[in-house]
């Protein structure tokens, strides 16, 4: 199977099957009879893309529910180390973190339900982002944590010198002082059914 759990309930690596020839490469990037063969019910309705050079680091970012997202992140171009922390109150792994290189090369994508706050790291010299989302962005909702969280001790594999990092994602708050309503509901976690 193309899914490997990472550890966290419903946290999971999508890795596709690649087919290559003289030509090139093709695969199915998202395919929702695969992913509900896994389990995965989530309907995705809004595809976010983003473009950033080295040493951006985005996040971390989440919205409340009702509202909550669920992502499937994969990269078009470049590298980055792609970061999930659960939130979930009541998790068996709450404020665990996990980090993967995602990139264009190794086509691997990160499914990341809701519960869970998000953000990535820019490793290469520039890299585009897409990642499909199963709610609508609703600002009113918006929540984050502040990227270099002590509590969360994230590796973002930046030197602090050359982080670039936006005004508004060095204002939030930390993990202990975030606005957060998600409850763990056990341990297959995978989106709305």
């Amino acid at each position: 199977m193309p899914f490997t759990e990472t550890g966290l309930p419903g946290l999971v690596v999508f890795e596709p099957i690649v087919f290559e020839d003289s030509r090139g490469y093709f695969y199915e990037s998202y395919n929702e009879q695969t992913f509900a063969k896994q389990g995965i019910k989530s309907r995705f309705v809004q595809d976010n893309q983003s473009s950033s050079s080295y040493g951006v680091i985005r996040g971390l970012h989440y919205q409340l529910n009702p509202h909550g997202q669920t992502k499937l992140v994969r990269v078009l171009s470049g590298t980055i180390l792609d970061i999930a922390v659960d939130i979930r109150k009541d998790s068996p792994t709450y404020g665990k973190v996990y980090g993967i290189e995602l990139s264009a090369e190794n086509k691997k994508q990160l499914y990341i339900p809701v519960g869970f706050a998000h953000g990535f790291s820019v490793l290469s010299e520039k890299a585009e982002v897409l990642y499909k989302c199963d709610s609508f962005y609703h600002k009113e909702s918006e929540g984050g944590i502040l990227y270099n969280d002590p509590a969360l001790a994230i590796d973002w594999k930046i030197p602090a010198d050359k982080a670039i990092v936006s005004e508004k994602d060095i204002k939030l708050p930390t993990l202990a002082d975030c606005k957060n309503n998600y409850q763990f509901e056990g341990a297959l976690a995978y989106g709305k059914a």
